[in-house]
C-alpha cells in the first residue's frame, strides 16, 4: 500500500498550488482520505478530510473557502487545491488514508501515509 504525494513548491502569497496524491495497491475510494501538514517546530495538524461512504468533509477553519479536497477515482488520486495561499500555510503536506476514521482531522485514525511534499509561501 503506497501513497505518493506531489505538487509542492514555492509560491508567492495569494498564489495557488494543487497537491496530488496517487494511491497504489489499494482503491482510494474505499478509504477515508485526508491531508495534513506540519510546519517547522509545530505538530502535524489536519487540514482537510473526506469520507466517500457518507460524504463527510472536514476543513481546518483557517483554510475554509481557500482549500478544496477532491478525488479522481479513475486515476485513484486525491487532490488538494490550495488558493489564496499565505505564509502561514508553509509546511510539509502529507496525504493519508484510513479504513475506519471517525474524526477526519485525527491523524491517529489514518493507517497509510504519503511521504510529504513541501509547500513554501513566500515573496
Amino acid at each position: 500500500v503506497q501513497l505518493q504525494a506531489s505538487g509542492g513548491g514555492l509560491v508567492q502569497p495569494g498564489g495557488s498550488l494543487r497537491l496530488s496524491c496517487t494511491a497504489s495497491e489499494f482503491i482510494l475510494d474505499d478509504y477515508v482520505i485526508g491531508w495534513f501538514r506540519q510546519a517547522p517546530g509545530k505538530e502535524r495538524e489536519g487540514v482537510s478530510g473526506y469520507s466517500p461512504k457518507d460524504g463527510r468533509t472536514y476543513y481546518k477553519d483557517s483554510v475554509k473557502g481557500r482549500f478544496t479536497i477532491s478525488t479522481d477515482n479513475l486515476k485513484n488520486t486525491l487532490y488538494l487545491q490550495m488558493n489564496s495561499l499565505q505564509p502561514e500555510d508553509t509546511a510539509v503536506y502529507y496525504c493519508a488514508a484510513g479504513k475506519y476514521v471517525v474524526w477526519l482531522e485525527d491523524q491517529y485514525e489514518y493507517n497509510y501515509w504519503g511521504q510529504g511534499t513541501l509547500v513554501t509561501v513566500s515573496s
